[in-house]
């Protein structure tokens, strides 16, 4: 096991042992633990009482961040010529077709986001074995297949969020940044804690929400008290 550093043992000796945290609670105590010298992010993850491996049990949605999530957000729009303006005045970092899909093809994705149009699909979707592992492939669900790419630029811009569980039954997200106060990373996680109760599959039996924790980048996680959610 390696050894703790004195950082890593003061963050811990202010996390009482066994206790769930009140989300308002653990959204003040990540700001304290966090010893990093850069701006961590604020990570959220929520084991689902759900099994991934069937197709009626599968979670998977998106939520606006109230306090978006303190990233800069790298935008990539492949659209037709006529929507080019639309998505550069949005602001949107990168902006084409085919010159894109060339370089995509080349190995480049050096991008967050990548939004498209329908009726680019048949072009974008070769793409899929590239994009796909990055988990930068658009989908309609998402809302990043969309023929008003100025507005999907401006939503991802302004704190939209994708999540998938995972194959553990795991949602992993980010929240925000340790400089963001308190009350910003508690409410960004509200919104993705309540997202995600809305989202509740039907065929989904038992406990929904199994576990929550909260952490930043390199410091423990905190246990959060289910109950302590309002709305879940």
């Amino acid at each position: 096991m390696a050894r703790l550093t004195k950082n890593q043992k003061a963050a811990l000796s202010k996390i009482e042992a066994g206790k769930a945290y009140s989300l308002k609670e653990a959204a003040a105590l990540v700001k304290e633990i966090t010893t990093t010298k850069f701006d961590a992010s604020v990570d959220i993850d929520v084991r689902l009482g759900v099994d991934p491996r069937k197709a009626n049990q599968m979670v998977r949605g998106i939520a606006t961040l109230p306090h978006g999530t303190g990233k800069t957000v790298r935008v990539l729009v492949l659209c037709t010529p006529d929507k080019e303006e639309e998505a550069k005045a949005a602001g949107a970092d990168y902006v084409g077709l085919d010159d894109y899909i060339s370089k995509i093809e080349g190995g480049w994705t050096d991008v967050d986001i990548i939004i498209t149009m329908p009726s680019v699909m048949a072009k974008v979707g070769k793409l899929g074995r590239i994009l796909g592992p990055r988990n930068l492939m658009p989908n309609p669900k998402t809302g990043t297949v969309t023929t008003e790419v100025g507005k999907a630029v401006t939503d991802v811009k302004g704190g939209k969020i994708d999540f998938k569980v995972d194959k553990t039954g795991i949602i992993h997200t980010s929240v925000g940044k340790v400089s963001f106060d308190a009350d910003k990373i508690y409410d960004n996680a509200l919104e993705v804690l309540q997202t995600l109760s809305r989202l509740k599959p039907s065929a989904a039996k038992g406990t929904y929400f199994k576990s929550i924790h909260i952490s930043s980048t390199m410091s423990p996680g905190i246990h959060i008290e289910t109950k302590s959610v309002a709305g879940i």
